[in-house]
């Protein structure tokens, strides 16, 4: 764990940098007299480049592309969960002179186990020596392709490594604690009637844990501040992750009835809710990935920092360690920087809650000072939780 760790600490300034997209170019070399017709080459650190500047396809020598994404439901360029994921692994292919190549499962939403697997094949016909997949869902297809194809390896984030299949790595993220994070800063901002929609029905790990962080973070800051707190709680029409005429309609009924920011988790039913926030003049959050580009209406982001992680088990593999993760689930928050709030000027909104205060919610976090509840509580089971200053009202 102290080299994830330190891994992805390094990554988070790296990537961080990147999103400037700066380029480098060497100096050119002194000389009393230039021939006319050279030219100085430049030099591009990759390191350096932009997400956006990296070309999500490419063409290998041979059609061998090394590196596979199978993408969850939705897009590829959701501007969340899948383009994050993807974004570390162009990178780490693009840095690397690795050839690279992105999948999608057939029948977007409504894409079965075997559309996935599908997916998964043609990754390995194309080559593939490691294959990162996306989503809790992909589980029976990446197990199935797993079997099928030992000599492959296959990450899958959002889910667990299976029993004595040395081929797997699972990625899974402390999403309770960026939940909180959110929660906290919202309640602390000065807003006591919030929102939560979540996608998948109540039964994806990684939602449930963001909606229960979310809740307990609101509950604390209350407690503090000796106020009540109102939440909307909802999966409803988030069962195939992405934006629909239904949610945005319940969501503007939220805003009209006084709730001032809504957090939306699931794919892209942000696009829902931002339009519901922009057209009531509210707040909403992004969720996975910094959205405070996306729309003025995003007060902040609950990051978690799934592509410093695909890029990171890339790393492992290609690097030659990936005996050392191998047949292991990791299970990253903030001790390995890979949780939290972006502070960037430009994505930090709040005018009371301030960045110290967050830092210092970080720092009793990793001391043990502040405790957060992990457990993973599918569908309705929330109803079973009692919060001191939280009034949950569960919308199905």
């Amino acid at each position: 764990m102290k080299r994830i760790l330190a891994v992805l600490l390094a990554l988070t300034l790296v990537f961080s940098l990147a999103a400037c997209g700066e380029k480098k170019t060497e100096a050119p070399a002194a000389t009393t007299t230039p021939e006319p017709e050279q030219k100085q080459e430049e030099t591009i650190d990759k390191s350096l480049v932009a997400y956006n500047d990296i070309p999500d396809e490419m063409t290998a020598e041979g059609g061998v592309y090394p590196i596979a994404f199978v993408t969850d439901v939705g897009q590829l360029k959701d501007h969340s969960f899948n383009e994050g994921i993807w974004n570390g692994v162009k990178k780490y292919g693009y840095e690397n002179d690795i050839a690279y190549k992105y999948y999608q499962p057939a029948n977007g939403d409504q894409a079965t186990d075997e559309d996935r697997y599908a997916a998964m094949s043609s990754a390995v016909d194309g080559g593939a020596e490691i294959v990162v997949c996306a989503g809790f869902m992909a589980g029976a297809a990446i197990e199935k392709a797993a079997k099928d194809f030992p000599d492959t390896k296959w990450v899958y984030v959002d889910g667990s490594a299976f029993d004595g299949m040395n081929n797997t790595v699972g990625i899974n993220f402390k999403e309770e604690q960026c939940g909180y994070f959110a929660g906290y800063a919202c309640v602390k901002e000065g807003f006591t009637k919030l929102g939560f929609a979540g996608g998948g029905g109540g039964t994806t790990p990684a939602v449930c844990r963001y909606g229960y962080g979310f809740l307990q973070g609101a509950n604390a800051a209350a407690a503090e501040l000796g106020v009540k707190v109102d939440m909307n709680y909802s999966w409803l029409y988030g069962s195939t992750f992405g934006p629909s005429p239904e949610l945005e309609a319940m969501l503007n009924s939220w805003y009209e009835n006084g709730t001032e920011v809504i957090f939306p988790c699931g794919g892209a039913m942000y696009l829902s809710a931002f339009s519901a926030a922009a057209a009531n003049d509210a707040w909403a959050l992004g969720v996975d990935s910094d959205q405070a580009q996306d729309s003025e209406t995003v007060l902040t982001s609950a990051l978690k920092g799934v592509d410093a992680a695909s890029y990171w088990i890339l790393g492992e593999y290609f690097g030659g360690h990936w005996d050392g993760v191998a047949g292991t689930t990791q299970n990253l928050g903030v001790q390995d920087g890979a949780i939290g709030l972006p502070t960037a000027e430009t994505s930090w909104r709040f005018e009371k809650f301030t960045v110290e205060e967050y830092e210092k919610l970080v720092e009793d976090l990793k001391s043990g000072a502040l405790e957060i509840d992990g457990a993973t509580l599918l569908n309705d089971e929330i109803t079973g939780v009692e919060f001191s200053n939280v009034t949950v009202n569960m919308v199905k």
